[in-house]
């Protein structure tokens, strides 16, 4: 458990703002916030809880007013970290917002460690471990698609499942159990083809709860995507009508762009992050030089890469090794200057960029973005259709693997007519890693690392 001294913080962000709040949690919230709160109009007394008080906040030793607040009190257990809570909603300045958190610090409660308050509610049984995830999940989400996912989360989606998971994989034990516990009654084990069917169901559907995985990185920490190409193809331009501004300098002369510029665009709810880098090509100009190794790197590095090829012109010796250099890539090519004459060969293009799609564009016209969007898309999915739920954190992936390696070592068991001892032991290494993911089965140090993420107030 922790230690049940009293917490505070600022739960808004810093700078000014219409409103701030600071929060409290623990035993001695309700004791501080009748010291400090004066509601208005003489109405002192105990606070109604779960109801918004108006009056001031003032330091009960001196007497001086700090703000005119709203002060609500959340008695246990109905509050968010199943503890006494009490809030104040003060004016916006920082100054303000700081001085009634010292009044509270001098009262008797400490400053909030970094997700403090979202740990109490875990370890309060408030909310499972993947739910807190979540909710970290939805402060951070960068598209409404992250936000969705984010919020099923925080709301039970993975939870619920893995519970479902976790009673059947229950239900087998109990029967694996029962011919370890009572073998003289020579209980067969459940018809061992049955039984390993039974399991095999199971790991089918964490196998493909594991593959929904790249799907839900993508959603929730976003694509990295380079836009690669020989100089003077129209790589920035092409950033810059995707972005829809003028992000990046465009001029006729080669080796412009020499570092690397990034840019988020939303593509259907997923987060992308285009970098536009230097013109990939043989220089002997230093600085130039420098910049292509870097770009290199950064298409190593890159979830996808956005080829872009001169349409209106013939290709070069320059545009094959930029297509060799991401063979291995998932890559999209788009052929730009699609409103110019095209000079390029079509048939070597086809050639040379083997299976990577195509799609003709004009950076300069705006023609063919939306399709060049739906194609990078689908590139980066490269699924056929939305897993009804997705994993998005890697703790959570890392779980289900052990709970499908488990599975598989198991029915292996089963094959091999090994003890049903031995097939229980598989079995029960399934089952922690399914309630790792919940924090039914826990570690310090991880539940640690999670909360440290958070921000401090929440």
């Amino acid at each position: 458990m922790y230690k049940e001294d009293t917490i505070a913080a600022i739960a808004t962000p810093p700078g000014e703002g219409g409103v701030a709040i600071v929060r409290a949690s623990g035993p001695d919230s309700e004791r501080i916030a009748k010291e400090i709160f004066r509601r208005s109009g003489g109405r002192n007394g105990a606070l109604r809880s779960h109801t918004l008080h108006y009056g001031t906040v003032q330091n009960p030793e001196s007497d001086e007013t700090l703000d005119q607040a709203l002060v609500v009190l959340m008695r246990k257990p109905r509050s968010y970290t199943g503890e006494d809570v009490f809030e104040v909603h003060c004016h916006g300045g920082p100054l303000v917002a700081r001085a009634i958190l010292e009044l509270i610090l001098v009262r008797g409660a400490r400053h909030a460690e970094p997700g403090e308050f979202t740990k109490r509610a875990f370890l309060n049984g408030r909310l499972d471990l993947a739910q807190a995830e979540g909710v970290l999940d939805l402060i951070r989400a960068r598209t409404r698609k992250g936000m969705s996912l984010a919020l099923d989360q925080a709301q039970g989606g993975l939870s619920k499942w893995v519970g479902e998971l976790r009673e059947e994989l229950l239900d087998i034990l109990v029967q694996v159990e029962a011919s370890i516990d009572f073998p003289e009654e020579e209980i067969e084990l459940l018809q061992r083809n049955q039984l390993a069917g039974k399991i095999g169901a199971l790991k089918e559907k964490v196998s493909e709860l594991i593959a929904s995985y790249e799907w839900g990185r993508l959603f929730r920490d976003g694509a990295r995507v380079c836009i690669a190409g020989r100089p003077n193809v129209g790589k920035s331009s092409l950033l810059n009508a995707l972005l829809g501004e003028e992000r990046v300098i465009v001029t006729p002369v080669p080796g412009t762009t020499r570092d690397v510029v990034e840019e988020t665009i939303n593509l259907g709810g997923l987060p992308v992050a285009l970098s536009d880098m230097a013109g990939i090509r043989e220089t002997e100009d230093p600085v130039e030089k420098i910049g292509v190794e870097f770009s290199l790197k950064r298409v190593e590095a890159a979830d996808a890469t956005l080829v872009v090829l001169d349409g209106s012109a013939p290709h070069t010796a320059e545009d094959r090794s930029v297509l060799e250099a991401v063979r291995q890539k998932r890559t999209l090519v788009a052929i730009n200057k699609s409103d110019l004459p095209q000079a390029i060969d079509s048939g070597w293009v086809a050639a040379t960029a083997g299976d990577k799609p195509l799609v003709s564009v004009s950076a300069k016209q705006g023609l063919g973005l939306d399709k060049l969007k739906q194609q990078l898309r689908n590139l980066l999915l490269n699924l056929p259709s939305e897993p009804p739920l997705m994993v998005t954190n890697l703790r959570h992936k890392v779980a289900l693997e052990k709970g499908e390696r488990a599975l598989t070592a198991a029915m292996e068991a089963i094959r091999d007519g090994l003890a049903p001892e031995l097939i229980g032991v598989e079995l029960q290494e399934a089952k922690d890693g399914l309630e790792e993911i919940i924090g039914a089965v826990t570690n310090d140090n991880i539940i640690e690392r999670i909360f440290e993420s958070f921000c401090i107030g929440k």
